[in-house]
């Protein structure tokens, strides 16, 4: 847990999550990030009772990269009504095979939920009960298979990225469920929550927070270096 842990000051705690680990319980029963971390700081800083912990936002289950935690209910509210008003800029990595597509691109598309099979569905215009998702992608890198997206989030829809990339013809590196090819052998796919820029909640200082990619993966290598 340690090493997992990329910031933490008195009010919050910024974990780059690994491929595969909840963010918090879901029906799986499965130990979460969100238990993990109150046993770890239970432990390590010797607290009597409870550890507060709040999650601030989650990112899917097969991806890795940055979440938010809160040690503090001030600091959770906060947070919370801040990835609501979107003053979190959260920036993403994403491999996507080699295809022929624009270097930059704004996409904008509208997302309903399909709860049967936790997938979102996209619609190209407004539809009745589909919310509007808009993000902004650049090639960053070439690689000799695949590109390199950085991709900025204007809204937080369930998916979103995986299900607007895949309409666009991109699917994400390992997302079966979005249209890829193949799966990865660590059952992930090649998303990654790399930064995250927010004002601090409690001190008011400017917070800029980078993840360094999953290391066990040759392709995520290539795009760091």
């Amino acid at each position: 847990m340690k090493e997992q842990i990329i910031y933490e000051d008195n009010h919050l705690l910024v974990i780059n999550k690994k491929v595969g680990q909840l963010v918090q319980g879901d029906k799986t029963g499965d130990e979460s990030l969100l238990e993990s971390i109150k046993n770890f700081i239970k432990i390590r800083d010797t607290k009597p009772g409870n550890v507060f912990l709040g999650l601030v936002h989650r990112i899917d289950r097969p991806t890795s990269g940055l979440v938010i935690y809160a040690k503090t209910s001030k600091a959770l509210s906060r947070l919370t009504q801040m990835v609501k008003n979107r003053e979190v800029k959260k920036t993403y990595w994403a491999v996507v095979g080699k295809e022929m597509i624009p270097q930059s691109q704004r996409l904008v598309h509208y997302l309903k939920k399909n709860e049967k099979n936790n997938k979102a569905i996209v619609f190209p215009k407004a539809t009745e009960g589909a919310k509007e998702a808009i993000l902004t992608y650049h090639v960053i890198k070439t690689l000799d298979n695949y590109l390199l997206l950085e991709i900025d989030l204007e809204t937080g829809r369930h998916h979103q990225i995986r299900a607007q990339l895949s309409k666009t013809g991109v699917p994400i590196k390992g997302d079966l469920k979005y249209g890829a090819p193949r799966s990865n052998p660590d059952g992930g796919i090649n998303l990654h929550a790399r930064k995250l820029e927010f004002i601090h909640p409690v001190t008011k200082e400017n917070i800029e927070i980078i993840a360094p990619v999953p290391q066990n993966d040759a392709i995520w290598r290539a795009c760091e270096e």
